[in-house]
């Protein structure tokens, strides 16, 4: 054994410690409490710190119970350990993370072939952060070919961008920020979506595209594509205007493939030029990933893209943020590999048999009258029965609201204003057992509610907790 002599006097020092490994005051939590909206002035131990915010969130609501949202609220623990590795990678920096770029571009590939590309091998697209940034660039490449096409008009000429009044709301900030004006097509008596006739009526020399929903998110139907491009096409046989239909497949990007397939609604369609889902909602990947493909290059001006010589490396970019964590792409393409299309079938069928049953018997009960039945999107609107007197949504909201249940209660837009509904949103991991859950907890509210004197909602505008 080697014998060693201590350090000389001069020779001592101290070892650097991270903040973060030091030793809290111990009994500074139990002297002074931390303020809430500035800086502590001293530290906290870790578990201390941990133990005040994980306190504060328990009073959040329970995700597996929120009827109202289409996010992802379940992945497998494998999904979590992988995110957890990759969270600290830099989406951005595809010199320095090459293997997450390749992933990435591997499940583009696969949705270009999913949604039917001419030639997936040409067509181009991106991982976003949701379907609100991949509707904006989509958007902007809309107004950038149109302008190409009528240089001679713009910028004196003022584009206009044709949608149903039930888009949701990502689209109506597109056009404010990028000045676009929006032209909706209003609901009709029992039509709560698009009209592809009265969407072709609307458009002129200045529309840049019509934007058609898959999966509307008012009730859950989804809009008559096909019937849309059919009606452009006419349109341009009479007039010239070609007109290009974005599809803002949201939710329904990730149904209909698996579940109908003989629905034409993706690049099948020539007049499609670009497609949008959301990976973290039927994607079934935890927030936030979305993504936005063009059927080919010339449907996405080249000019939008930035060629950024970053971290050692050519980098073409579309994108409205730039640093983001790679590890919501690494979980779309586990989810990718692991399902396939089998298993994404099986799970999309699975939501849709559970949002069709519980539908049914919500209608069995009497009380309530059913707008959509999940047999498109498993989502399903509902509101009460003509001679219900007594009560109405935001009564049923407010109470379930009591059990646990998040089940959203909203007025439909302009035409249809006279309308308030329920809207029942079924996931991955809301199952059979806890649909019979949620009916027995509405069934058990409805004898209360049938004894209200009239309503309790003054206010429909304040009571609408819920924005599209």
């Amino acid at each position: 054994m080697a014998l060693h002599k201590g350090p000389e006097k001069h020779e001592e020092r101290t070892i650097s410690v991270n903040p973060f490994y030091g030793e809290a005051n111990p009994v500074g939590g139990m002297t002074e409490a931390p303020p809430t909206h500035r800086l502590p002035d001293v530290p906290l131990a870790p578990s201390t710190a941990y133990q005040l915010v994980h306190d504060e969130l328990m009073l959040d609501g329970n995700s597996r119970l929120n009827l109202a949202t289409f996010v992802t609220t379940w992945m497998e623990p494998q999904a979590g350990v992988l995110m957890a590795e990759c969270r600290d990678k830099n989406m951005i920096d595809k010199d320095e993370y090459p293997r997450t770029a390749e992933l990435e571009r591997r499940c583009v590939a696969m949705l270009a072939d999913l949604w039917n590309a001419p030639d997936p091998s040409s067509a181009v697209g991106c991982s976003t952060t949701g379907s609100s940034e991949a509707c904006m660039l989509a958007g902007m490449a809309l107004k950038r070919r149109w302008a190409k096409r009528n240089a001679d008009r713009y910028p004196g000429a003022r584009p206009n961008l044709v949608m149903g009044i039930n888009v949701q709301v990502c689209w109506e900030k597109f056009c404010n920020f990028w000045e676009v004006e929006a032209r909706l097509v209003p609901m009709e008596g029992d039509r709560f979506h698009l009209d592809p006739q009265a969407a072709a009526e609307l458009c002129d020399e200045n529309t840049i595209g019509v934007v058609g929903i898959l999966g509307s998110t008012f009730d859950g139907s989804y809009e008559p594509i096909a019937e849309l491009c059919a009606a452009l096409d006419a349109l341009q046989e009479r007039t010239g205007l070609d007109i290009p239909v974005h599809v803002d497949g949201a939710s329904g990007g990730m149904v209909a493939p698996f579940l109908d397939p003989d629905l034409v609604w993706d690049f099948r369609l020539p007049r499609v030029a670009s497609i949008n889902t959301s990976g973290h909602k039927y994607g079934l990947v935890y927030p936030g990933v979305g993504w936005a493909l063009w059927r080919d290059k010339e449907a996405l001006p080249e000019e939008l893209v930035f060629r950024v010589n970053y971290l050692g490396g050519d980098m073409p970019t579309f994108a409205l943020n730039f640093s983001r964590p790679g590890a919501q792409v690494v979980a779309q393409y586990y989810t990718f590999l692991r399902l396939g299309r089998g298993g994404y079938r099986a799970v999309q069928q699975s939501t849709r048999d559970v949002a069709t049953s519980l539908a049914g018997r919500i209608e069995e009960l009497g009380d309530f009258r059913l707008l959509t039945r999940g047999d498109q999107l498993p989502v399903f609107a509902f509101t009460t029965a003509p001679e219900v007197t007594s009560y109405d949504v935001f009564d049923v909201s407010r109470r379930l609201r009591e059990s646990g249940w998040l089940v959203p209660a909203y007025t439909f837009p302009a035409n249809r204003e006279d309308l308030s509904v329920l809207r029942v949103v079924c996931r991955n991991g809301f199952s059979h057992d806890l649909a019979d859950l949620f009916l027995a907890d509405l069934t058990r509210l409805l004898p209360g509610l049938r004894r209200q004197p009239h309503p309790l909602t003054h206010d429909k505008a304040a009571a609408t907790g819920f924005h599209h």
